[in-house]
């Protein structure tokens, strides 16, 4: 075992080796078999997805705008991840180069840092769409619309690039990340000295949480409001949000889960690793059957395409009607 009393600064090229998990002899088939079915049912669903919105035209609508821009921060997600995950499975590879290593990390980082930036315009845009219904389409132009998800991206960045450069020069002393795959945190645990500035990234955060808890309670309270007068209304206001606020709990509940499982040390490492492995792929592969559940536009717009793919003949024919 190595000796890390002594902290002792690495000297580059600096090769680390990820912990991953414990897989019995013979089941690394098996692994590889359902990390590979996990990642090709992502790509297929959030494919689909991405395809359906891009090419029907009937959906460039803000609402389905952000949803592939969701799409995207989830394909990134996965692919950080499941790839190399993979890799661990079938041939045992845990070693990792220094910029490989920050690289995943930085990705990983981006991913969560978007998906919070991200639903927080999209938090926006239904309570805009539910508060303010007849100005809608004054506010939400499509110029404020590029530039609020160009905005969602760039401060989702910014936020991990400010992070990464508090510790680029810090001198490790360890070479074995005890994760699955590397975090700014896992990373940060091998440095010879503290890191007091490792918070940053959750601190900063926190301004999405409050903006998406802001927009869902006034679009709650409007919905009551209304719903008053009009069942009905009500009834549509819900609808409107419900395939995004499903989908920010899901994110929530698995952030919750994660930073609960760090909190106490008598939980198995395995256990914790599990569910950080959980957050970063099951939220991808779910969300495109959780948008074409909840979304009768995005749901016809796929039986639809399928059906033309599937019946050529009958598509331009539809199509006319």
């Amino acid at each position: 075992m190595e000796n890390l009393t002594v902290r002792t600064p690495l000297k580059q090229p600096i090769v680390f080796e990820l912990e991953g998990f414990y897989v019995p002899p013979g089941y690394g088939p098996l692994f590889f078999f359902l990390a590979l079915l996990t990642y090709i049912v992502t790509l297929l669903g959030n494919g689909v997805v991405m395809w359906v919105i891009v090419t029907d035209k009937n959906l460039h609508r803000p609402m389905f705008v952000m949803v592939c821009n969701l799409v995207v921060c989830d394909l990134l997600g996965a692919t950080v991840v499941l790839p190399r995950l993979m890799m661990h499975f079938l041939m045992g590879q845990k070693a990792i180069a220094y910029i490989p290593a920050i690289a995943q990390a930085f990705c990983a980082h981006s991913y969560g840092a978007a998906i919070q930036t991200i639903l927080a315009v999209m938090a926006y845009d239904r309570y805009i769409a539910v508060c303010e219904p007849l100005r809608y389409h004054s506010i939400m132009t499509s110029a404020r619309l590029h530039c609020c998800c160009g905005l969602a991206w760039f401060i989702a960045e910014l936020l991990i690039f400010v992070l990464f450069s508090f510790h680029i020069n810090v001198p490790l002393c360890g070479r074995t990340i005890q994760h699955v795959y590397c975090t700014n945190r896992s990373i940060l645990r091998l440095s010879c000295r503290p890191t007091p500035v490792n918070n940053f990234y959750g601190l900063c955060m926190t301004w999405c949480f409050l903006v998406i808890a802001f927009s869902y309670i006034k679009i709650l309270s409007a919905c009551l409001k209304q719903g008053r007068s009009d069942s009905s209304v009500r009834s549509k206001a819900f609808q409107t949000c419900a395939t995004h606020l499903v989908v920010y709990l899901l994110y929530e509940i698995a952030s919750l889960i994660i930073i609960m499982l760090y909190r106490f040390p008598s939980v198995s490492r395995d256990i914790q690793k599990f569910f950080s492995i959980l957050f970063i792929i099951a939220p991808p592969a779910l969300n495109p059957y959780i948008y074409g559940l909840l979304s009768r536009e995005l749901r016809a717009s796929v039986r639809k395409h399928l059906t033309a793919r599937i019946h050529p003949k009958h598509g331009p024919t539809r199509a006319m009607h």
